[in-house]
């Protein structure tokens, strides 16, 4: 990938449909998410779609999927076939995995061969979406496995738009995104990359403490209009977090048109915007 030919590395882009009629989430919840979001473009973007969409903003996109499949009991879409196809549009396409935890050994197998047989750069994970505590020493293996594999994971952490609104949050449990809960595995796990997906609300304070204390931890600002950003998060990505924070827009739910718009509006230096929206991300991609 070129950096000098985009003007921006979104590290958050859902694909939401695999082009053969399978959806990432079940209606229900799609639906609610794009109510909550007041999502006004394409809900379920396939591949192909994110990669002319990015292509012509003149940005490039870090895609995934979350693979919920045991908690939700909704078949995932395929890593492997997310991968495959964003190999075709390598200037601006770069694919995460997304495994099970709680499939375990197989996890384990499968995060190595999505690694190493399907070239993707890192993982996606959703705690409260997936059910499971990420700092219980059940997962332990699979956080080794990725520090082994050189590869980082992105974790969903504070409120969670998926659910919103709904009997229960559908059963989604926000508690499972504290991202205390990755204290544990970025300091049992040094040379793993973690970076904490969303302003971290109700927990703001703690994901600042968290990223300006391990080397290890980094913030992506994605989820949220930056408009609405908690005024800690602002100053800290305007100040000691400067070299620690990633654009990221959670298309299809925010464009990262808008999100861009609202940015540029909070007053931090332009000078540290160039790595905010994009050298920040490289570095943590390994693409410097």
């Amino acid at each position: 990938m070129d950096l000098d030919a985009i003007t921006a590395l979104d590290v958050h882009v859902h694909v939401e449909a695999d082009g053969h009629g399978h959806f990432a989430l079940d209606e229900e919840l799609l639906t609610a998410s794009a109510a909550y979001f007041k999502a006004t473009e394409g809900r379920t973007p396939t591949v192909a779609d994110l990669a002319t969409r990015y292509r012509a903003a003149g940005m490039a996109a870090v895609i995934f999927t979350v693979d919920a499949t045991t908690a939700t009991g909704h078949a995932a879409l395929r890593s492997e076939e997310i991968a495959e196809e964003a190999a075709e549009h390598a200037d601006v396409l770069i694919p995460f995995g997304s495994v099970d935890p709680r499939q375990g050994v197989a996890a384990i197998e499968r995060a190595h061969a999505l690694v190493e047989d399907h070239g993707v750069r890192g993982f996606k994970f959703h705690p409260s979406l997936q059910a499971f505590s990420p700092g219980d020493p059940t997962f332990a293996p699979l956080w080794a496995t990725l520090e082994e594999l050189g590869v980082p994971a992105l974790f969903h952490t504070g409120q969670n738009g998926i659910g919103a609104g709904l009997p229960g949050g559908r059963g989604i449990k926000l508690r499972y995104s504290d991202p205390m809960l990755l204290d544990d595995v970025a300091a049992d796990f040094p040379r793993l990359t973690v970076v904490l997906a969303h302003p971290s609300v109700p927990w703001q304070a703690e994901a600042i403490s968290m990223a300006t204390h391990k080397a290890n931890v980094f913030i992506d600002l994605s989820g949220w209009r930056p408009k609405y950003f908690p005024p800690e998060l602002v100053r800290a990505a305007g100040g000691i977090l400067r070299e620690k924070v990633l654009f990221g827009s959670d298309y299809p739910l925010i464009t990262p048109e808008r999100w861009l718009e609202d940015f540029e509006a909070l007053g931090i230096d332009p000078a540290h915007l160039p790595g905010i929206l994009k050298h920040n991300a490289a570095r943590v991609l390994g693409l410097h």
